[in-house]
C-alpha cells in the first residue's frame, strides 16, 4: 500500500470510529416487527454512506420483506467486477442486563468497540466501505468493478434473499463474491475460509396412547413413546462416532492430502479444547482429527428431547407422547433433501410397534466449498499478508451460512469468505465487541485485495 493512502487512512481513522458509532447506534434488529422503523433508519443511513463514499447508484431493492440495499462503481473497463456481500440487521439485545454497557450505546474500551453488532456484522461490512472510500479519495478510481448487496434479514434465515437473487442476477453479476461476517481462526493468524458445511434440521415426534397413562394400570401393556424414541434415535449412530443411515456417506468425498496438509498446519491442540469445553475426552467419528470431524466430516445431533411430566418430583404415567429436535451438517457433495430422504426411509424401516411417527422438515442448507487455488482464493491470501503482516492460513467452517452457497450457484462466482472478526467477540452474545485493530488492519487488507485482482 503507497504511503498517500496510508496517510489518508490514518488521518481519518477518528472520524470512520465515529461513523460506526452512528451504524452501531441504530437498533437495526430484524427479529419480530417492533424494531421496523429502526430497519427503514438503517436502510437511510447506509444509503447516505455509500453515496458518501463515491459510490453510484446508491438505492433500496424491495424484497418482499427487508430492502436490500445496493449500490455500484462501473468505471474500470476491462478488469473484474466484485460483489461485496453484508448484512445491516442485527440480534436482539437481550438479556440487557447482561451488557456492561448499553448494547446500542457504542463504548469504546481496550482497543475494542462494543456494541450489538459490532462484529456481527456491521464493524465488518463498515470496513468494506470505507476501504472503497479511501481508494476513490485518493487515486479518484477503484482498481476493479464494485457493486454492493447488503440484506436486512441474515439474522432470519435470509428468509426473502433467495428469491432477491434469483431475480436481480443479471443486476448482481460478478466475477467474484466477498463476504466478511464471521471470525478469523485467531487473532495471530488470518484465515483464508475455503469451506461450509451444510445444514439438514428436522423434528421428529412419536404419538401413542391417546392420553397420558397411569404407569401402575398400563405399564408394561403399551409402547412408551419415549422408550420407543430413544431406540430410534439410538438406531442412528454407533458407539464409534458413525452415523448408520443408510447412504449418508455415500456421496461425501474423502478428504485429500492437501486437505490433511491444511489441517495439520494448524496445529490444533485438542487437549486444549477438552480443558476448555470442561469435558472427560474428546469424542467423534474414528479416524478423523477434532477439526476434521467439525468442518469436514458430517453430523448427526440430537439437539432437544421433550415428552412426558417435566414438572418437580415423579408422575408415575406412560407419556402419550415424545419428540426431537434433529440437525445434520453436511459437506460437499451431499444434499439436504436427499439426506432427509434417507432418514425418513430409515425411521420407516426402523419404527418401533405400537406408536405413530411424524417427521416434520425444518432449516435446510447445503454445503460450500471452492477451490483454495482459485485465483480470486489466492488474491486474498495475498492481501491477509500485507495486511496483517502474517501470512494467513486455510480453513473450513463447520458452521452453515446457506446463502454463502446461494451467491456461489445462482451467480456461478466463488465466494471469498474475507472475515475480520474473531472467535472470542461475543456476537449473538451480551457485551458483542469487535477489535479495532483488526477494523485498522481490515481496510487495508480489502484496498490491497481489490488492487491484487486488478493485477491478476
Amino acid at each position: 500500500m503507497n504511503s498517500e493512502l496510508k496517510s489518508y487512512l490514518a488521518s481519518h481513522r477518528d472520524e470512520q470510529i465515529e461513523q460506526l458509532k452512528q451504524f452501531l447506534r441504530i437498533p437495526s434488529v430484524s427479529v419480530g416487527s417492533e424494531h421496523q422503523e429502526h430497519i427503514g433508519h438503517a436502510v437511510d443511513w447506509l444509503i447516505a454512506s455509500l453515496r458518501q463514499a463515491g459510490m453510484d447508484n446508491a438505492q433500496a431493492l424491495p424484497t418482499g420483506g427487508n430492502p436490500v440495499v445496493y449500490a455500484d462503481w462501473l468505471h474500470a473497463p476491462g478488469q473484474p467486477t466484485v460483489l461485496i456481500y453484508g448484512h445491516y440487521d442485527v440480534q436482539p439485545s437481550d438479556p440487557d442486563d447482561a451488557w456492561d454497557t448499553p448494547a446500542f450505546e457504542p463504548d469504546v474500551r481496550d482497543g475494542k468497540i462494543y456494541a450489538r453488532g459490532a462484529t456481527d456484522d456491521k464493524g465488518q461490512l463498515f470496513i468494506h466501505i470505507k476501504a472503497l472510500e479511501a481508494l476513490l479519495a485518493v487515486h479518484g478510481k477503484l482498481p476493479v468493478n464494485v457493486k454492493l448487496c447488503i440484506e436486512g434479514e441474515e439474522e432470519i434465515a435470509s428468509r426473502h434473499l433467495h428469491a432477491f437473487l434469483e431475480r436481480e442476477a443479471e443486476r448482481l453479476q460478478a466475477d467474484a463474491v466477498v463476504i466478511s461476517d464471521g471470525p478469523m481462526h485467531d487473532r495471530a493468524r488470518p484465515s483464508v475460509l475455503y469451506g461450509l458445511r451444510g445444514l439438514c434440521g428436522f423434528s421428529v415426534e412419536l404419538k401413542g396412547p391417546k392420553h397420558d397413562l397411569h404407569s401402575g394400570l398400563y405399564g408394561g401393556g403399551v409402547q412408551n413413546p419415549i422408550h420407543a424414541l430413544v431406540e430410534l434415535l439410538a438406531s442412528m449412530k454407533d458407539s464409534d462416532g458413525r452415523i448408520t443411515i443408510d447412504g449418508f456417506y455415500d456421496k461425501v468425498n474423502p478428504l485429500s492430502p492437501e486437505d490433511k496438509t491444511r489441517f495439520d498446519e494448524l496445529r490444533h491442540d485438542e487437549e486444549q479444547v477438552r480443558k476448555d469445553l470442561g469435558v472427560e475426552e474428546l469424542f467423534g467419528e474414528k479416524g478423523y482429527s477434532f477439526l476434521e470431524r467439525t468442518t469436514a466430516r458430517p453430523t448427526l445431533e440430537i439437539n432437544s428431547i421433550s415428552g412426558g411430566y417435566q414438572g418437580e418430583g415423579i408422575k408415575p404415567i406412560v407419556p402419550t407422547s415424545a419428540a426431537a429436535k434433529i440437525s445434520c451438517r453436511l459437506v460437499d457433495g451431499q444434499d439436504p433433501d436427499e439426506i432427509l430422504a434417507l432418514i425418513q426411509k430409515h425411521i420407516d424401516e426402523r419404527k418401533p410397534p405400537g406408536v405413530t411417527v411424524q417427521v416434520t422438515p425444518g432449516v435446510k442448507g447445503k454445503p460450500f466449498l471452492v477451490s483454495p487455488d482459485d485465483p480470486y482464493i489466492r488474491a486474498s491470501a495475498r492481501a491477509y499478508a500485507e495486511g496483517f503482516g502474517a501470512e494467513p492460513v486455510y480453513v473450513r467452517g463447520g458452521g452453515s451460512i446457506p446463502i454463502v452457497e446461494a451467491f456461489y450457484r445462482l451467480l456461478g462466482a466463488p465466494v471469498v469468505m474475507m472475515n475480520f472478526g474473531l472467535p472470542d467477540e461475543n456476537l449473538h452474545a451480551p457485551n458483542e465487541h469487535f477489535h479495532l485493530d483488526n477494523f485498522d488492519k481490515g481496510i487495508v487488507t480489502v484496498c490491497s485485495y481489490l488492487q491484487e485482482i486488478a493485477r491478476r
